[in-house]
């Protein structure tokens, strides 16, 4: 399966609570239509490292209120294994993820869409401020890191796959983002959010958030 092919459309879904809704609404909105995501390729942006059935699992998350109520088969979803060593986990997700899309020159995966959120700190997939230049210019396609917020183990998408993706669409909705946004927005701003935006010709932001 390659993502240039008109049989399939590879997609990494976003976690955390700011996807919640959103999961449960296009649940809903599609839920006599399943057969438009027949062709679809499930990835995942981040997950934290703990077993499937866990309250903080990404892959939980999507199950319960979109893969599920969507039917969707075993077959299209490629979860990230967060119960695994994090360094094993994040080999596995890369190596699945290549072997199912098409490569840039550079080796990246070319992801038909990237799905993020975006948190309070401008923190994109689990890409948090202030890590190390070297650990943000890493050509991993998946990685370990350690985060600012609960469970700290987790492991993301890397910038350059992000980068490499056709499409990537980002929510920033909630209280206490209005700050984040607008950095994120700016041409010289610092955040995760902007680097994606940065390195990118093009991100669509999508966001109830009003930029004074």
């Amino acid at each position: 399966m390659t993502s240039s092919s008109a049989s399939s459309f590879a997609v990494a879904l976003a976690g955390g609570r700011i996807t919640r809704q959103f999961f449960i609404s296009s649940s809903r909105l599609f839920s006599k239509k399943s057969f438009l995501f027949e062709r679809v390729h499930f990835f995942w942006g981040d997950e934290r490292c703990v077993p499937p059935p866990h309250a903080d699992s990404n892959y939980r998350l999507a199950y319960e209120h979109l893969l599920g109520p969507l039917r969707i088969q075993e077959d299209r979803v490629h979860r990230i294994r967060g119960e695994l060593d994090a360094t094993q986990a994040a080999s596995e997700a890369a190596a699945d993820l290549c072997r199912s899309v098409a490569l840039t020159a550079n080796n990246q995966p070319i992801l038909d869409l990237v799905f993020l959120g975006m948190g309070e700190d401008g923190h994109v997939a689990s890409l948090f401020p202030g890590e190390p230049e070297a650990a943000a210019q890493s050509p991993a396609v998946y990685r370990p890191v350690v985060a600012t917020k609960p469970p700290p183990v987790r492991i993301t998408l890397g910038y350059d796959a992000i980068a490499a993706a056709r499409q990537v669409w980002v929510l920033a909705s909630g209280a206490n983002k209005e700050e984040a946004l607008r950095v994120s927005l700016s041409p010289d701003g610092k955040t995760p959010l902007a680097r994606v935006i940065q390195m990118r010709e093009r991100t669509v932001v999508f966001s109830d958030i009003r930029i004074q």
